[in-house]
C-alpha cells in the first residue's frame, strides 16, 4: 500500500509539472526547456517564504504567484519577439533561461541543500491496512487530484477555457473576434509557470532543494508529455501516473533498473502509439 501511495504522489508531482509544460506547448507551440528551472526557482521561493514566515501554507500561496509573475515577464520580454521565428530560436532562448535562472539561484541561495518542513499535522505517518504511510504523501495525492479536477473544469467548462482553446486553435480568428491574443499567451505562460511553482513548493518537504533539481525532474516530465501526447492534459495525467508507479515499484523491487524501466515504457509507447496514448494522429497524405 505504501508503494502505491508513493507512486501516486510521484505521479501527481509529475502531473503538476507536465501539465504546465503541455499547456505551454499545446497552446503556444513552444517546448519550454526552462520549465525545470522554473520548478527549481519555485522550490527556492517556497523555501524562502517558509523560512521567513514559518508556514508552509503561505509558501504554497506566494511561490506560485511569484512564478506566475516571472512567467509573464519571460513571455513578454523573451518569447513574444520570437514567436514568428524558427523553433530553433525558441529552443535556444529557453535553454538560455536555464543558465540565467540557475545562476540567479546560485548567487542568492548558494550551493548548499535546503529543505522545507512538512506543515503541522502532515508530518509523520498513519497506519492504513497494517502499513505505515506518510501523511504528507497522502496530502500530495489528494492535492494533485484536486488540481487535476480544477484544470479539467477550467479548460473544458469555462468561458476562459474556451478563449484559451480558441486562441490556440486559430489565433487570427480569435483576434478578429476581439480577443487579445497576446494577453492570452501571457496568461498561458504565467499559468504554466505557476504550476511549476506549485510543483516546486509541493516537492520541498519530500525532496532536497538544490540547484540541479530541475534537470533531474524535467526528463521525466518530457517523458510524461510524450507518452500522453503533446499538448494533451488527459494524457499528462495518465502518463504521470504511469511513470510515477513505474518509479515507485522499481525502487521497491529493482532499484538499479528504474531508469531502464522508465525508458522502456517510453519506447514501447512510441512503437505502439507514435503520437502518444492520447495524441491525435496527423495524416501526411
Amino acid at each position: 500500500m505504501s508503494t502505491i501511495v508513493i507512486g501516486l504522489s510521484i505521479g501527481m508531482l509529475l502531473f503538476l509539472l507536465a501539465a504546465g509544460l503541455t499547456l505551454i506547448f499545446g497552446m503556444l507551440g513552444i517546448i519550454n526547456f526552462a520549465h525545470g528551472a522554473l520548478y527549481m526557482l519555485g522550490a527556492y521561493f517556497a523555501y524562502q517564504v517558509a523560512a521567513s514566515f514559518g508556514t508552509f501554507w503561505l509558501a504554497l500561496l506566494i511561490a506560485p504567484l511569484l512564478l506566475a509573475l516571472v512567467g509573464a515577464g519571460i513571455e513578454r520580454l523573451v518569447l513574444r519577439p520570437i514567436y514568428s521565428r524558427a523553433h530553433e530560436f525558441q529552443l535556444l532562448a529557453t535553454f538560455g533561461l536555464i543558465l540565467v535562472l540557475e545562476e540567479f539561484v546560485r548567487v542568492v541561495w548558494g550551493l548548499q541543500l535546503r529543505s522545507i518542513a512538512p506543515p503541522p499535522g502532515l508530518s509523520g505517518s498513519i497506519n492504513l491496512f497494517d502499513t505505515d504511510i506518510s501523511k504528507y504523501r497522502l496530502f500530495v495525492v489528494c492535492f494533485g487530484a484536486v488540481m487535476v479536477a480544477l484544470l479539467f473544469f477550467g479548460i473544458e467548462r469555462t468561458k476562459l477555457g474556451l478563449i484559451l482553446r480558441a486562441s490556440s486553435d486559430n489565433a487570427a480568428m480569435a483576434a478578429g473576434l476581439g480577443i487579445d491574443v497576446n494577453r492570452v499567451r501571457t496568461g498561458i505562460f504565467a499559468l504554466g509557470a505557476a504550476l511549476a511553482g506549485i510543483g516546486g513548493t509541493i516537492a520541498g518537504p519530500m525532496l532536497p532543494i538544490q540547484l540541479q533539481m530541475g534537470f533531474t525532474v524535467i526528463l521525466d516530465c518530457f517523458i510524461v508529455v510524450i507518452i500522453g501526447g503533446l499538448g494533451n492534459i488527459r494524457g499528462a495525467v495518465f502518463g504521470a501516473l504511469l511513470i510515477g508507479m513505474t518509479r515507485a515499484f522499481g525502487q521497491q523491487y529493482a532499484a538499479e533498473w528504474i531508469d531502464i524501466a522508465t525508458y522502456a515504457v517510453l519506447v514501447a509507447t512510441l512503437l505502439l502509439r507514435p503520437a502518444g496514448l492520447f495524441g491525435i494522429k496527423v495524416r501526411t497524405a
